[in-house]
């Protein structure tokens, strides 16, 4: 099994390429926004006490999320492997995830980060702002608040995996083709390595 977190900070193309990595190496997307969403609607237990959460004003505990990741693995328990989008977020999260993973015998592979300079990623969201309807992508300020934001809360995450020779940083301006084809590299040469 193949497991993969993709880090990119907004209008890096992460979804894009991820879509793409999905496809190719037949991986399971498991994107901690759209779970939490799948378990509220399901109103699972874990949807259900997440949603009581969030109908708080409060951000989901990571055990909680944790939770609904475990349950996503053992739904796809036969799967190639996981793309991990928008988690972890935060070393306690990683920490959580490895021990996760290691009960079941399993791990984070690697950790790839679409990198884009700030004055590009600002010129990116203003454009998708035109047509996207989200607020957050029209505003030049709020586009470098969440920035920082990400930049903040990645870099303890990008080091924790450093540490284990995990991380890769992977350039995220150019064609989205010449981008997929460095991010098929680093897995194909991760691959060849195993």
């Amino acid at each position: 099994m193949f497991n993969l977190v993709l880090f990119g900070p907004p209008g890096s193309g992460k979804g894009t390429q991820a879509a793409n990595l999905i496809e190719k190496y037949k991986l399971v997307h498991l994107s901690t926004g759209d779970l939490l969403r799948s378990e509220i609607a399901n109103k699972t237990p874990l949807g259900v006490e997440a949603k009581k959460i969030m109908d708080a004003g409060q951000l989901v505990p990571d055990e909680v999320v944790i939770g609904i990741i475990d349950n996503c693995l053992e739904k796809n328990a036969g799967a190639n492997g996981f793309l991990f989008d928008g988690f972890p977020r935060t070393i306690t999260q990683a920490k959580a995830l490895d021990k996760l993973l290691e009960l079941k015998k399993n791990q984070i592979n690697l950790v790839l980060a679409l990198q884009v300079n700030e004055e590009e990623l600002v010129r990116r969201l203003l454009e998708r702002g035109k047509t996207s309807g989200r607020s957050d992508d029209t505003s030049e300020e709020v586009i470098r608040k969440r920035f920082q934001v990400y930049t903040n809360e990645t870099e303890p995450v990008a080091q924790h995996y450093k540490e284990s020779d995990k991380f890769k940083a992977i350039p995220g301006e150019g064609s989205v083709d010449d981008i997929f084809g460095n991010l098929s590299t680093a897995i194909d040469e991760y691959n060849k390595g195993e």
